[in-house]
């Protein structure tokens, strides 16, 4: 099959599936309006540089649209930012300041304005002509390739905190889905160095076959990464729920005391009484529980249980917790009064709330599955 062909039908499909996901996250109703809509308009301005591969021929008569079209590149890694940060932080809203992201944006056209928007055809033609061996185009270009790893970098910096963050405060187990998001970002960046090939190839090879076959495998690409957009969507229609922005990892709170007698003693009782408390009032048993409501329930201030666990016990709230969980399950399990219990009724029992997430945590302390435990406990 002719490359072009092959490219022009994948970058055709690829386009559809974004626009038709991109409608689907602005109209379907749910709490996170937010998010779907930054992650539609990051779709959509990916849909719009993707046009590129239909094009065989420059389209003259649209020039200025052309040109436009160049200049949503500067928002896309900057709206990526931001639904990351939509997706990471509950209580994440848009401002003013958030504006700055489209100053390289606004920035460009007013480039293009000088001599394509307000020139007659002619001038157009040969200001583009001769736009790569200009100083300005060459600093945008390197505009671009600079914030697009200053997002990159920062997205997964904003997923590793709020990771971080999560576990030490949270029980719901909803890791898949930040998970998700790492793969989704890595995805964003595989497609972008295809970019960096062809420009390579571009530079090297000039406009011949490897190039062609380049800009294929940078639409099928396109066309894969769309379909991993859809899955994602579909597979996880409610996204991780985000933790609070003003929450910050325990290390960054309270640094870690040197190790006395004093202090030894005095936080081996606060373990004691604390396991105690669990065993007792068995609150793991709320599969909504949070480092803040336990907090309460012990009459201890939240730092200093976050601390305890996270620093003197060496464990995430998110562990400590399920470890809990899966010994009430065992007990359940070995329980011959209750062996007409399923599976499902006992991890709703014991907190969790996803069978994939209970069978998870349960191999990782067990080394085996619920099922296969219930028969041979031993």
């Amino acid at each position: 099959m002719n490359p072009y062909s092959f490219l022009e039908i994948a970058a055709l499909i690829g386009i559809f599936l974004v626009l038709f996901l991109a409608l689907f996250l602005f109209t379907v109703k749910t709490k996170y309006t937010l998010g779907n809509r930054l992650f539609a308009f990051f779709l959509i301005g990916n849909a719009i540089d993707a046009f590129k591969f239909l094009m065989r021929e420059f389209p003259v008569n649209h020039i200025n649209l052309e040109a436009f079209r160049w200049s949503i590149v500067y928002l896309v890694p900057a709206l990526f930012y931001l639904y990351v940060l939509s997706v990471c932080f509950s209580d994440f809203r848009l401002k003013k300041k958030h504006l700055l992201h489209a100053i390289p944006f606004a920035a460009y056209n007013v480039y293009l304005m000088s001599g394509i928007y307000f020139e007659d055809t002619a001038m157009k033609l040969l200001f583009i002509k001769g736009m790569n061996q200009m100083p300005v185009t060459q600093f945008f270009q390197f505009l671009f390739e600079f914030l697009f790893q200053v997002y990159f970098i920062a997205s997964f910096l904003v997923i590793r905190k709020s990771k971080a963050i999560y576990l030490e405060n949270y029980t719901n187990p909803n890791i898949s889905i930040l998970n998700a998001l790492y793969k989704i970002t890595i995805l964003y960046y595989v497609l972008h160095f295809i970019v960096l090939l062809r420009w390579m190839a571009t530079f090297i090879f000039g406009l011949g076959e490897i190039r062609a076959w380049i800009v294929t495998l940078d639409g099928f690409a396109f066309f894969f990464c769309t379909c991993w957009y859809l899955f994602v969507a579909l597979n996880k229609p409610e996204f991780f729920r985000g933790v609070n922005s003003q929450l910050k990892p325990i290390l960054d709170l309270i640094p870690k005391q040197k190790s006395s007698p004093a202090v030894d003693d005095e936080k081996n009782k606060q373990i004691l009484a604390l396991k105690e408390f669990m065993i007792e009032k068995e609150p793991y048993l709320d599969s909504s529980l949070t480092i803040l409501d336990l907090a309460e329930q012990l009459k201890m201030p939240v730092k200093d249980l976050s601390a305890l666990i996270n620093l003197y016990m060496n464990k995430h709230f998110f562990d400590f917790i399920n470890e809990y969980r899966i010994e009430k399950a065992k007990e359940i399990l070995k329980d011959p009064l209750q062996k007409e219990l399923t599976i499902l009724e006992i991890l709703y029992q014991v907190g969790f709330n996803s069978k994939s997430s209970f069978s998870t945590s349960f191999k990782k302390y067990t080394g085996t599955t619920p099922t296969d435990f219930r028969k041979n406990p031993n």
